[in-house]
Protein backbone atom coordinates (compact mmCIF):
# COMPACT_ATOMS: atom_id res chain seq x y z
CA UNK A 1 0.00 0.00 0.00
CA UNK A 2 1.16 3.26 -0.98
CA UNK A 3 1.45 5.61 2.26
CA UNK A 4 -0.88 8.29 0.82
CA UNK A 5 -3.42 5.76 0.80
CA UNK A 6 -3.55 5.84 4.00
CA UNK A 7 -4.77 9.43 4.20
CA UNK A 8 -8.45 9.48 4.26
CA UNK A 9 -8.89 12.58 1.75
CA UNK A 10 -12.50 14.29 1.75
CA UNK A 11 -14.74 14.86 -1.12
CA UNK A 12 -12.52 17.10 -2.74
CA UNK A 13 -9.61 14.78 -2.77
CA UNK A 14 -8.22 17.27 -0.18
CA UNK A 15 -6.96 16.97 3.67
CA UNK A 16 -6.32 20.09 6.18
CA UNK A 17 -2.70 20.35 7.37
CA UNK A 18 -1.48 22.35 10.33
CA UNK A 19 1.56 23.47 10.15
CA UNK A 20 3.75 24.27 13.32
CA UNK A 21 7.32 25.89 14.02
CA UNK A 22 9.37 22.83 15.06
CA UNK A 23 11.31 24.91 17.57
CA UNK A 24 8.67 26.68 19.21
CA UNK A 25 5.92 24.67 18.32
CA UNK A 26 3.73 27.59 17.84
CA UNK A 27 1.11 26.77 15.13
CA UNK A 28 1.65 29.17 12.01
CA UNK A 29 -0.98 27.97 9.62
CA UNK A 30 -3.88 25.99 8.54
CA UNK A 31 -4.06 25.13 4.88
CA UNK A 32 -4.65 22.61 2.61
CA UNK A 33 -3.48 19.57 0.98
CA UNK A 34 -4.49 17.74 -2.28
CA UNK A 35 -2.16 13.89 -2.50
CA UNK A 36 0.07 15.61 -5.15
CA UNK A 37 0.92 18.69 -2.54
CA UNK A 38 1.74 16.14 -0.07
CA UNK A 39 3.31 14.15 -1.92
CA UNK A 40 5.69 16.71 -3.36
CA UNK A 41 6.01 18.25 0.01
CA UNK A 42 8.16 15.18 1.17
CA UNK A 43 9.63 14.69 -1.86
CA UNK A 44 10.87 18.17 -1.42
CA UNK A 45 11.59 18.72 1.87
CA UNK A 46 9.57 22.52 1.87
CA UNK A 47 5.75 22.97 2.59
CA UNK A 48 3.23 22.55 -0.96
CA UNK A 49 -0.22 23.38 -0.44
CA UNK A 50 -3.41 23.01 -2.44
CA UNK A 51 -4.63 26.67 -3.29
CA UNK A 52 -8.08 26.47 -3.05
CA UNK A 53 -9.01 29.70 -4.41
CA UNK A 54 -6.52 29.54 -7.12
CA UNK A 55 -7.37 26.05 -7.99
CA UNK A 56 -3.60 25.03 -7.89
CA UNK A 57 -0.41 23.88 -5.98
CA UNK A 58 1.69 26.67 -4.19
CA UNK A 59 5.03 26.48 -2.29
CA UNK A 60 4.92 28.24 0.73
CA UNK A 61 7.59 31.58 0.22
CA UNK A 62 7.14 31.81 -3.58
CA UNK A 63 6.40 34.99 -3.93
CA UNK A 64 7.32 36.15 -0.20
CA UNK A 65 10.35 34.47 0.47
CA UNK A 66 9.04 32.87 3.41
CA UNK A 67 9.39 28.94 2.71
CA UNK A 68 9.07 26.70 5.30
CA UNK A 69 11.65 23.55 5.39
CA UNK A 70 9.72 20.56 6.43
CA UNK A 71 10.98 18.45 9.06
CA UNK A 72 8.80 16.00 9.44
CA UNK A 73 5.03 15.35 8.49
CA UNK A 74 2.49 13.64 10.96
CA UNK A 75 -0.73 11.58 10.64
CA UNK A 76 -3.35 11.90 12.54
CA UNK A 77 -5.39 8.62 14.66
CA UNK A 78 -8.25 8.95 11.91
CA UNK A 79 -5.83 9.75 9.05
CA UNK A 80 -7.86 13.07 7.94
CA UNK A 81 -5.24 15.77 9.19
CA UNK A 82 -1.86 16.47 8.78
CA UNK A 83 0.24 18.02 10.62
CA UNK A 84 3.66 19.64 9.40
CA UNK A 85 6.81 20.43 11.67
CA UNK A 86 8.97 23.15 9.94
CA UNK A 87 11.47 26.06 10.29
CA UNK A 88 10.03 29.03 8.78
CA UNK A 89 12.74 30.83 6.63
CA UNK A 90 12.25 34.64 7.63
CA UNK A 91 10.23 33.62 10.90
CA UNK A 92 7.00 35.21 9.20
CA UNK A 93 4.26 32.11 8.13
CA UNK A 94 0.96 34.88 7.09
CA UNK A 95 0.47 37.18 4.05
CA UNK A 96 -0.19 39.71 6.34
CA UNK A 97 3.50 39.85 7.67
CA UNK A 98 2.89 37.92 11.24
CA UNK A 99 4.93 35.24 12.45
CA UNK A 100 1.70 33.39 12.64
CA UNK A 101 -1.96 32.95 10.74
CA UNK A 102 -3.32 32.94 14.15
CA UNK A 103 -2.78 36.38 15.95
CA UNK A 104 -6.13 36.67 17.38
CA UNK A 105 -7.45 36.11 20.32
CA UNK A 106 -10.87 36.09 21.69
CA UNK A 107 -10.72 38.66 24.97
CA UNK A 108 -14.05 38.61 26.41
CA UNK A 109 -16.19 38.54 23.44
CA UNK A 110 -13.85 40.57 21.13
CA UNK A 111 -10.87 39.29 18.81
CA UNK A 112 -7.99 41.24 19.76
CA UNK A 113 -4.80 41.44 17.83
CA UNK A 114 -1.56 40.04 19.73
CA UNK A 115 1.17 39.70 16.93
CA UNK A 116 2.93 42.45 15.70
CA UNK A 117 3.26 42.95 11.62
CA UNK A 118 7.08 42.17 11.10
CA UNK A 119 7.06 43.23 7.68
CA UNK A 120 4.86 45.26 5.10
CA UNK A 121 3.03 42.63 3.41
CA UNK A 122 3.53 44.91 0.23
CA UNK A 123 7.11 44.41 0.51
CA UNK A 124 6.44 40.85 0.33
CA UNK A 125 4.37 40.50 -2.25
CA UNK A 126 4.28 44.10 -4.08
CA UNK A 127 1.20 46.09 -4.70
CA UNK A 128 -1.60 43.63 -5.14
Amino acid sequence: MNWLDAVQWNDDGLVPVVTQDIDSKRILTHAWLNRDALARAASEGRAVYWSRSRKKLWRKGEESGNVQQLHEVYLDCDGDTVVFLVTQVGGIACHTGRESCFYQRLDGDQWQTVDPVLKDPAQMYGKR
